[in-house]
C-alpha cells in the first residue's frame, strides 16, 4: 500500500535571469497558473500545492483556485521549500512530487510516470526522468545534465560532463540504442526519504559537479529513472518566456500574428 501522492510546486520571485517570473502574465495568466493547470491534468496525484515565500504569489494562487502555503524565505533550494510544504500534508501522503515552478508545459503524463515508478518499485527511494540525447553540442554542454542508467533503470551517475565517454566513436555501437540521456529535473520522493535528505552529509561529488542529486546517490539512495521521448521547455530567460508566449498564442489562436483575445 503506497498511500496517496501530492505535487508541490515551489515558486519564488527572485530568479536571477528573469525576476518576477512566476507572475509574468502576457498570456493572460500568470506563469505559475500554467504550471498548476498542467499539474492538475495528471491522474495520480491526490493533492496539488504551491509553496512560496512571496505574498503576491500566494495571493495569485488563491485567485485562480490553487491551494498555496507560505514557506520560509531562507531556503537555498526548491527541494528545501518542498520539504517544508510536505510537512503540512496529511499523513496519508506517501509520495511527494517536486514540479518546478518554471515549467508551464510539463506533461501530466510525466508526473504520473514518476509516481508510478515509485508505486511499482518498493526498493526505490526517489524517481526522476530522462530523455535520449543525440545533439553533440548538448552532450558537451555543461548546462545540460546527463545521467547514465543501470539495467534495472536506476541512476548510476549524474554529470555535467559527457557520460559515458565514447572512446571509439567508430566502434560497434548500435545507432538504435541511445548512449546519452539528459536528466530532467522532475522528482518524486517517498515521504520518509524527503524528510531525511536534508540530514545527509554534503557530498564531494555534489560540490564539484554542482548537482544536489549526487548527495543522495553517493549516500546510497536508489534513484529510479523513467525515460520519456522529449523534455518540456522550462522558462529561464526573457527569450524563453517570449517563445512560450508565442507558442501559447499559436496554440489558442492558430495564428502567431494574432494577439490574445483575453
Amino acid at each position: 500500500m503506497t498511500g496517496s501522492s501530492a505535487v508541490v510546486i515551489p515558486a519564488r520571485m527572485a530568479a536571477t535571469r528573469l525576476p518576477g517570473k512566476p507572475l509574468l502574465c502576457e498570456t493572460g495568466k500568470p506563469l505559475i497558473q500554467h504550471v498548476w493547470e498542467s499539474a492538475c491534468q495528471a491522474r495520480l496525484p491526490d493533492h496539488i500545492l504551491i509553496a512560496t515565500d512571496d505574498d503576491a504569489i500566494h495571493k495569485a494562487a488563491h485567485s485562480f483556485g490553487a491551494k498555496s502555503v507560505m514557506t520560509l524565505a531562507t531556503h537555498q533550494s526548491g527541494t528545501e521549500r518542498v520539504i517544508e510544504a510536505a510537512n503540512l500534508l496529511d499523513s496519508s501522503v506517501q509520495i511527494v512530487v517536486n514540479v518546478q515552478g518554471d515549467e508551464p508545459e510539463i506533461e501530466a503524463t510525466s508526473i504520473d510516470t514518476v509516481i508510478k515508478l515509485l508505486e511499482d518499485d518498493p526498493s526505490s527511494d526517489i524517481a526522476t526522468l530522462a530523455t535520449p540525447l543525440h545533439d553533440p553540442d548538448q552532450i558537451e554542454n555543461p548546462a545540460c545534465v546527463k545521467v547514465t542508467l543501470g539495467h534495472d533503470g536506476t541512476a548510476l551517475y549524474f554529470s555535467r560532463s559527457p557520460i559515458p565517454y565514447v572512446r571509439n566513436p567508430a566502434g560497434p555501437v548500435s545507432s538504435n540504442q541511445p548512449l546519452h540521456f539528459q536528466h530532467l529535473g522532475l522528482y518524486a520522493y517517498r515521504r520518509n526519504v524527503l524528510k531525511s535528505i536534508t540530514q545527509l552529509p554534503e557530498s564531494i561529488l555534489e560540490v564539484v559537479e554542482g548537482l544536489e542529486q549526487l548527495r543522495w546517490l553517493q549516500s546510497g539512495l536508489r534513484i529510479k529513472v523513467g525515460v520519456i521521448p522529449h523534455a518540456a521547455k522550462g522558462i529561464d530567460t526573457p527569450e524563453d518566456y517570449d517563445a512560450f508566449v508565442e507558442r501559447c498564442r499559436f496554440r489558442y489562436t492558430g495564428n502567431h500574428l494574432d494577439p490574445f483575445s483575453e
